[in-house]
């Protein structure tokens, strides 16, 4: 077994653990949970997307609730198993692939979430106080404003530097980079806030509009 306090680690170990990682995170709960629940397909409300906050505008909590839990299991799995057999360091990969495979999985075109949850899910297998602490920061946000994607802009924000601070550096330096991708699958949420038309927290969207021209 190659050491696992290096990085000089064997290349297929590596992409073996990157395949694990993005598998697991690429399983599109949301989609599957609303369709078991009856809700049909959460793809044709709301943003579109898969996530937990896009289920929320069906209006059924529980499922919403579901979806969250099982889509930040995804990363917290992912990062625990491999670093059960494999050592911190390539967790940090498998909790990096969990994390892209939520976002870009390959049964929906590579289309799917926005990663807010495996994030957590991520933070959680490898530091649970830090978990805990992103998640206070969402919901004090959340409570105030009432908006899903600010409550997480903050908190991840705040993650990395927090990480950086209490000497965690290559795990800051990863979530350093997860915020920014989180940032940029954020780009219409952030248009939407600073224009004042975000949906708030709770409140039902209508179904998504089909493009002009194209087929019904």
């Amino acid at each position: 077994m190659p050491d696992p306090t290096s990085w000089n680690l064997a290349w297929p170990l590596v992409l073996a653990v990157l395949a694990f990682g993005y598998l697991l995170g690429s399983i599109p709960f949301g989609l599957i949970i609303t369709r078991l629940g009856g809700m049909g397909d959460v793809r044709e409300i709301g943003s579109g997307n898969i996530g937990a906050t896009n289920v929320l505008r069906t209006g059924n909590k529980k499922l919403a609730a579901a979806t969250l839990v099982c889509d930040a299991l995804k990363g917290t799995i992912a990062v625990l198993v491999v670093k059960h057999f494999f050592g911190a360091e390539l967790a940090l990969i498998a909790g990096f692939a969990a994390f892209l495979g939520h976002l870009f999985p390959v049964w929906l075109k590579f289309k799917g979430g926005k990663g807010v949850a495996t994030y957590i899910g991520v933070l959680l297998g490898l530091n649970w106080p830090f978990a805990l602490l992103f998640c206070a920061v969402w919901l004090t946000c959340a409570f105030l404003f009432r908006y899903s994607s600010l409550s997480a802009f903050v908190a991840s924000i705040l993650t990395p530097l927090v990480l950086f601070a209490a000497g965690y550096v290559q795990m800051a330096a990863m979530f350093v980079i997860l915020t920014l991708i989180l940032f940029l699958k954020h780009h219409e949420n952030i248009k939407r806030l600073l224009n004042g038309e975000e949906t708030k927290i709770g409140n039902k969207s209508k179904p998504v509009e089909a493009p002009p021209g194209s087929p019904t």
